[in-house]
């Protein structure tokens, strides 16, 4: 599941990111980029894929091998960050993990947003919301997670504005399989929202696929409660860009991204 992790007692190159953030007001600290975090904390476990820094310079990971988190939804604002988060992710497994123990398949809106990761031996594809064949490649994935059983290889599925692949009513039957079964299977849903489209008809009933919620900058704290459904949820505090917060049990933890190399 999600977890922080102390690697190192101190961390001199994270010393400003131990203030207090959730002051939307104050100062960003000057974040470090992700290879100096990575490095920092290398190596790290095999199965665990970096998430973020929390305000205490600790590292959030994800352990790919534990499915307890279920599919991720990244929801905020536009420009609240979402696309830079899961790029970060993206880059964290070209850094960190071999390509054939995980790699990572990106569908967007945006093609020119994912360009410089073409090149990496850990991407399968970068394929568009619209592109004709993205039916058939998700029913491949869903096939190779039935057949996986002994597999030591771990897909994320990337997809940034997941409203957008809604779009076409072919992907549907096995997006459904891959939110229920995905990680189980050694396949991770990951995916943006965003927040002001979340309650719509169209997305409504598949937020309940999302047991993992990460929350960026949102400005409306009526949006924030219904995502939610916590009375007193209010994320217009976080740095848009920069910041997202998941819950921890009953409290809140806010956690920083790097900045990309």
């Amino acid at each position: 599941m999600i977890t922080t992790k102390r690697v190192f007692s101190s961390l001199e190159t994270l010393a400003k990111l131990a203030t207090d953030s959730n002051v939307h007001s104050a100062p960003l600290p000057a974040l470090p980029s992700l290879s100096a975090v990575l490095a920092e904390f290398a190596p790290l476990p095999r199965a665990a894929l970096f998430i973020g820094l929390a305000n205490d310079g600790l590292p959030i990971l994800l352990n790919l091998l534990d499915p307890l988190p279920g599919p991720i939804m990244i929801t905020g604002d536009a420009g609240s960050g979402k696309t830079n988060f899961i790029k970060t992710m993206a880059g964290s497994i070209d850094q960190v993990h071999p390509s054939d123990e995980v790699r990572y398949l990106v569908i967007t809106e945006n093609l020119s947003e994912w360009r410089d990761f073409r090149q990496s031996g850990n991407c399968e594809n970068i394929l568009s919301t619209e592109e004709s064949t993205l039916t058939r490649i998700l029913h491949s994935m869903v096939e190779w997670a039935h057949s996986n059983k002994d597999t030591r290889q771990t897909f994320l599925l990337l997809i940034d504005h997941f409203e957008g692949l809604l779009k076409s009513q072919g992907t549907r039957q096995d997006l459904s399989w891959l939110l229920l079964r995905g990680p189980a299977r050694h396949v991770w849903p990951v995916v943006t929202i965003n927040s002001s489209k979340a309650h719509s008809d169209e997305l409504k009933p598949w937020l309940n696929s999302f047991r993992t919620r990460l929350f960026g900058y949102i400005h409306d704290d009526r949006e924030a409660r219904m995502l939610t459904g916590a009375p007193n949820a209010s994320f217009s505090n976080l740095h848009a860009g920069h910041q997202f917060t998941m819950r921890e049990g009953d409290a809140w933890l806010p956690f920083w991204i790097p900045n990309l190399d």
